[in-house]
This record gives structure tokens, sequence and C-alpha cells, in this order.
């Protein structure tokens, strides 16, 4: 028969089988985090009745950009934002010699056209489905900018590989951007980080493809999920949804 523990002792987590002892720590950091009940409140909640794969479109969107952030790291791992060859050079590094460099960069290449698909599919199943009116216009609000992230994420992730195309297609982007009223100008020496094109430009992009636009995106990601955890998700506009609960109250007041 074990001795008991005394009090102020530690517990022997090897007296308990593996099973019990993984549920043993997790209770342990639950008890010092008090994580689940925040859990609970995210994944545990009614859904109205009529819901189909259309609604999947957000959660494959963040899928697409999680994909984007893990294959981005990588890719970060080998690049030189080096506008004297070395950029070129590290991205035919990356496709012919690194392991699984190209298959890597294929999803990070291909995975940036999928998120834009996906994000605007998304945005467009909000739209006809009236998910952005009344208690939900920030959520929306909070998307749109996301959707122009997304955009500006791409856009500037173009150049990196430093070749022909890529010059010249952000060339004419960026003189795109400056025929814009009043900031265009200012935008454009912005993203050109100066009156013209040269080697800090190719900086300027890494640093905003890189840490400024993902870091952004990522925080508005949590305050879209937050709020699409507290108000709930609309049924389908050919069903007939029933009164959510907190209107009704305010109906009354």
């Amino acid at each position: 028969m074990p001795r008991p523990k005394r009090p102020g002792e530690a517990q022997d987590v090897g007296a308990f089988p593996p099973a019990e002892a993984g549920i043993t720590v997790v209770d342990w950091i639950d008890e010092r985090t008090s994580l689940s009940p925040g859990i609970r409140w995210m994944l545990f909640r009614k859904v109205p009745k009529g819901i189909n794969w259309a609604y999947t479109l957000g959660s494959a969107t963040l899928f697409a950009f999680l994909a984007q952030a893990v294959t981005g790291v990588f890719l970060a791992m080998y690049y030189r934002p080096d506008a004297a060859g070395g950029a070129y050079e590290s991205i035919r590094y990356i496709t012919d010699d690194a392991f699984l460099g190209q298959f890597v960069r294929g999803m990070h290449k291909w995975g940036a056209s999928v998120m834009i698909i996906l994000i605007f599919l998304h945005m467009a199943r909000v739209f006809f489905y009236g998910a952005y009116k009344y208690p939900r216009e920030l959520t929306w609000i909070i998307g749109v900018v996301l959707l122009i992230l997304t955009l500006v994420m791409g856009f500037t992730g173009y150049l990196l590989p430093f070749d022909q195309r890529a010059y010249w297609a952000t060339i004419v982007g960026v003189n795109i951007n400056g025929t814009g009223p009043f900031v265009g100008p200012f935008l454009s020496d912005f993203l050109r980080a100066g009156p013209e094109f040269g080697a800090t430009t190719l900086s300027r992009f890494y640093a905003i493809h890189m840490l400024l636009v993902p870091g952004a995106i990522g925080a508005l990601i949590g305050a879209h999920l937050y709020l699409v955890s507290k108000l709930g998700i609309t049924a389908p506009p050919w069903l007939k949804a029933e009164p959510e609960p907190e209107l009704l109250e305010h109906s009354e007041v």
C-alpha cells in the first residue's frame, strides 16, 4: 500500500499510468492558465439550422493562411533580400538544390492564389447571405480589411524572386498606386523606399511581406474569430431563422 502524501510533498507522477499522467499534466496546466473555459466558449456553441459547406470557406481561408505562414518560415531560412543577385540566386537554390525546396516553394506560391480565391468566396458568401447586417457589422469590416491585407501580401510577395517579370510587374503596380488621389504619390514613395525603384525597395517589400502584413493579419484574425464566437453565425436566407435571444431582449427594452 503506497504511503499517503504529506502536506507540501510533490506528487510522484511516475506512480500514475501514462494516460493518467497525461491527464494530470493537462489539469496542472489548466489550473494555472484557466484555458478550458475559453476553449469551451470558442468551440461549443449553437449553430443555426440549414448550414452547408459554404460555411467552411472561412475555416479554409484560415487554414490557407497558416499554410502560408509555415511555408514562408522555411523559405525565409534560405532567402536573401539582396537586389544585387542574391535574391534570385537564393530562389534558384531553394528550387533546385534545397531538400523539398521546390515543393515548399510551390505550396507557398500556389497557396497564395488559393488563399485569395478562398477569401473572395468567403466574402461573397457572407454578402449574399446577408451576414454583414446588425449586429455583425464590425465582423464584416474586419473581414474587408483582411481581404485588403491579403492582396497586399500577394503584391509584396510577387517581387521577392526579383526576376525580370517580378521587377517590371512591381514597377507597373507601384505606378498604378501612384495615380490614386491624395495618398497615391506618398504610397508609391513608401513602397519604393524613395523616389526611385532601387535596392532598398526589395528590402522594404520583404519587411512588409514577412513582418508587417502577417502580424496585422494574425491580430485581425483573432478579433474576427472572437466576434464570430460571440455573435454566432446566421442561418441561410432561404430559411426562416428564429429571432436571436439578445435581439429579443433588446426589442423588449
